[in-house]
């Protein structure tokens, strides 16, 4: 696990009831349970900063740092898609984009990832689906100096679902289920003060995985999924398990803070 994107999951999943903000000598006591040493969480605050994703501010016990408007508006729609706050319908029409894509290498590669981020896949060269119309798409676009014709179509053949690569995302839900077991294994939420900690290294390292599925998954409608698909059984885990443990985590939170 690397220090800059533990500190995102601290700033996204325990900072946003608290003004996204937190002080520095707070952030290395949260994340010390999760094996990162101090010198990692400065080195990462410090290359957050100049990125623009931090800024500093004081806080009455000290040094600290804030999420940049920016940093919040895009760690709320991560947190939307981490949990699955929002059920969407589909209406049975696929969302093309015709890419015409930038000249550098370097906005290639970041709009092949972005677009991949947001949910569509490479269907062929220059053309990008999606079961849904994405909101960043604008956003993700601009940023890479690409620009995009829409198409809403009521039938491709063959079906487009073949340009995500279901058996490897299957495997990656069930290694997850599997993992996850040995890491909540023993783990519970009974108020004891090592026990608050043992419960938010455990949360935070399933929160942790289970993020890594947001470049992988593209949310796709049930529907277009096998009865038996083990992403199902994998978010059920998830959910209950990260809802189990949030009490306790919280606790251990506020007692690396508010000390």
């Amino acid at each position: 696990m690397h220090a800059r994107s533990a500190l995102f999951d601290v700033f996204g999943d325990h900072l946003r009831g608290r003004d996204s903000q937190a002080p520095v000598a707070g952030l290395v006591r949260l994340l010390d349970p999760v094996g990162i040493a101090a010198p990692a969480v400065r080195t990462a605050i410090s290359r957050m900063v100049s990125e623009g994703w931090l800024e500093p501010l004081l806080l009455p016990s000290g040094r600290g740092y804030r999420a940049t408007p920016r940093t919040i508006r895009w760690l709320d729609d991560v947190s939307t898609r981490v949990y699955r706050s929002v059920d969407r319908a589909w209406d049975g029409h696929w969302h093309l984009a015709l890419v015409d894509q930038p000249a550098g290498r370097p906005d290639r590669n970041r709009l092949r990832d972005d677009l991949s981020f947001i949910g569509y896949a490479e269907l062929t060269p220059h053309t990008w689906v999606s079961p849904f119309p994405r909101a960043e798409l604008d956003e993700v676009l601009e940023r890479a100096g690409a620009t995009a014709r829409l198409v809403r179509a009521g039938l491709v053949e063959p079906t487009p679902i073949t340009a995500w690569d279901l058996p490897d995302l299957a495997a990656a839900y069930e290694r997850f289920v599997a993992e996850a077991d040995e890491v909540l294994d023993g783990v519970d939420a009974t108020g004891a003060a090592d026990a608050d900690e043992a419960a938010f290294a455990a949360r935070f390292r399933l929160v942790h995985e289970w993020r890594k599925f947001l470049f992988t998954d593209p949310g796709l409608p049930n529907e277009l999924l096998p009865a038996d698909w083990p992403g199902r059984a994998a978010a059920e885990l998830f959910t209950g398990e990260a809802r189990r443990l949030k009490p306790a985590a919280d606790r251990f939170v506020a007692t690396c803070l508010d000390s």
